[in-house]
């Protein structure tokens, strides 16, 4: 019976072929069907568009994106949600690393800082050189024996023999010995040189014979910043004498009494003072260095005065 409806379904199959009409498709496994209907999608995605297509959200586009994130954030500054406060932070970081750069390289002794202080040493080396060349070669020499006389009278080495000193030419004497004073409490211990070895203590003994002569190769040589001082240090001679409140006071009611006593002196002291400036050596380099020690001493206030700070 199998056999004969085996037959049967094959002779109806050649009949529907031999007169024209479709045969029917065999129904496939249901294995075949499921891969089927899982690559549909991409079957009809390749129709429409490429097949291998990136997505946003992929691992390399994620890894691209967050690269050009960072670097448009370096570029462009904080995000336009941050607050107001954060960007001026950032902002006064990005000006203080900006100076911060030129001053460590001048700190460093690098770059245009030290160009400036070899411009400054090579300027003030100029005028001590030109100043000393005034003195000894134009200067004028017309009284050399009564310049001789002038300084045994003020150092007191001739006795009283009749001849009265011009009083302006007394005062300007004691005041020049001050300023060696003056100089050493400004000098020491704020203005000595850290960047060289040369001491400051020479100058200022051979200052109190030549004055500003002696004083500005020193200037010359001197580097800041001054090394830092121990509190043993300063509680020692001659800082303690120097820092001491007492000889800062004595040395001002001394300069300051010796102002009035120039202040008082008459018209003929004063014409003959200029006879004498025109005439001598001695009074002329002694003006000259008075005016030198007047000029440079703002700078050395103020760098103490910084230094204490």
């Amino acid at each position: 019976m199998a056999a004969a409806m085996v037959s049967s379904s094959c002779s109806a199959l050649l009949a529907c072929a031999h007169a024209g009409f479709p045969l029917p498709r065999p129904r496939p496994p249901p294995s075949l069907l499921l891969a089927r209907a899982a690559a549909a999608p991409v079957t009809m995605a390749g129709a429409n568009g490429p097949l291998f297509v990136r997505r946003p959200g992929g691992a390399v586009g994620q890894r691209r994106s967050c690269s050009q994130i960072c670097r448009d954030s370096s570029l462009e500054g904080p995000p336009p949600g941050t607050d107001s406060s954060a960007r001026e932070q950032e902002e006064d970081k990005k000006k203080s690393e900006a100076v911060a750069a030129p001053a460590a390289r001048v700190a460093a002794g690098g770059g245009g800082g030290s160009l400036t202080d070899w411009t400054t040493s090579v300027l003030l080396f100029g005028v001590w050189a030109g100043i000393l060349y005034y003195i000894f070669q134009l200067s004028p020499n017309q009284t050399p024996y009564r310049d001789s006389y002038f300084v045994q009278k003020l150092l007191n080495l001739k006795g009283d023999d009749g001849f009265r000193m011009n009083e302006v030419l007394v005062s300007l004497w004691y005041i020049m010995g001050l300023w060696p004073l003056v100089y050493s409490m400004l000098l020491l211990p704020t203005a000595r040189s850290s960047k060289s070895k040369i001491p400051v203590w020479p100058f200022l003994v051979l200052s109190c014979i030549g004055g500003a002569y002696a004083l500005i190769p020193y200037f010359v040589l001197w580097k800041p910043p001054p090394p830092p001082i121990d509190e043993d240090e300063i509680g020692q001679w001659p800082l303690k004498f120097l820092e001491s409140k007492i000889t800062a006071g004595v040395t001002l009611a001394l300069g300051l009494g010796l102002i009035i006593y120039t202040g008082k002196a008459g018209g003929d002291d004063w014409k003959e003072f200029i006879q004498y400036f025109r005439e001598s050596r001695f009074i002329h380099a002694t003006c000259l260095d008075f005016t030198l020690l007047s000029a440079f001493s703002p700078f050395w206030v103020y760098n103490d005065m910084t230094a204490r700070r």
